[in-house]
């Protein structure tokens, strides 16, 4: 149980290594936009095959799957137009949009787009009795650019390095209690649940990459990221092969 929260917070840490370089070197827009897109990369990756295709091997029945992902996507969707209208859609734009922001808005944000990743380990440990290898370290990997970008826009807006770094711990230790709680609330649900549950995070991932990353690193990176991100993507289904 306690290896969930563990675990959960591990891949999250990343949100604090990320605010770190941010704060220590100074990473262009370019390649921020760069770092971004191998993040995307390796989250289609991870939604692919270790979420939609573990939940349709999982699930009795075909609908919980296409449930899931509508309802994840709505329920992200939603929840990120209310915090964009609070004052906190530019929470990962590196140039530093977030100067009008609310900080609360902005928080809640960063903590909207890391629960669903984190629920899911907690509930691939339980189902598996061990984390999987390959989305733990896809979520580890992605939560890297979000970070830097997101800190890097921070700094350039006046946020105190010291308030940057706390909002990251903040929001790493709520990632493991989000995968403590994934492990502890479905010990006895359904095939189908899981499946449900699995796709559910997929779908909310998909819709932040769709409308948070993947935009933010072409602005900032142009067309190369089309190659970064095929690039991300091929290493984590090399991770999820030897996996």
């Amino acid at each position: 149980m306690w290896a969930s929260l563990g675990w959960g917070t591990l891949a999250a840490s990343t949100l604090v290594i990320g605010a770190l370089l941010a704060i220590i070197f100074r990473i262009s827009l370019r390649w921020i936009g760069m770092i971004m897109a191998f993040g995307a990369g390796v989250l289609i990756s991870a939604v692919a095959f270790d979420l939609v295709e573990e939940a349709s091997n999982s699930a009795t029945k075909d609908w919980p799957v296409y449930v899931g992902l509508f309802v994840g996507c709505g329920v992200y969707f939603g929840g990120d137009w209310l915090i964009g209208r609070a004052g906190g859609g530019d929470r990962k734009d590196a140039a530093g949009a977030q100067k009008d922001g609310s900080a609360l808005a902005i928080v809640l944000g960063s903590v909207l787009d890391g629960i669903p990743e984190s629920m899911v380990i907690g509930l691939t440990i339980f189902e598996g009795g061990k984390v999987g290898a390959a989305y733990l370290i896809a979520v580890f990997i992605s939560n890297l650019p979000e970070s830097i970008s997101s800190t890097s826009g921070l700094l350039t807006s006046g946020w105190k390095k010291a308030r940057i770094l706390w909002m990251w711990i903040a929001i790493t230790l709520v990632s493991g209690l989000a995968s403590l709680a994934g492990y502890g609330l479905f010990q006895h649900s359904s095939p189908n649940t899981v499946a449900f549950v699995l796709t559910f995070a997929a779908g909310a991932i998909l819709t932040m990459l769709a409308e948070e990353m993947m935009p933010e690193a072409y602005q900032d990176g142009g067309k190369l990221v089309g190659v970064v991100t095929t690039l991300g993507f091929a290493t984590a289904f090399l991770i999820h092969t030897l996996d």
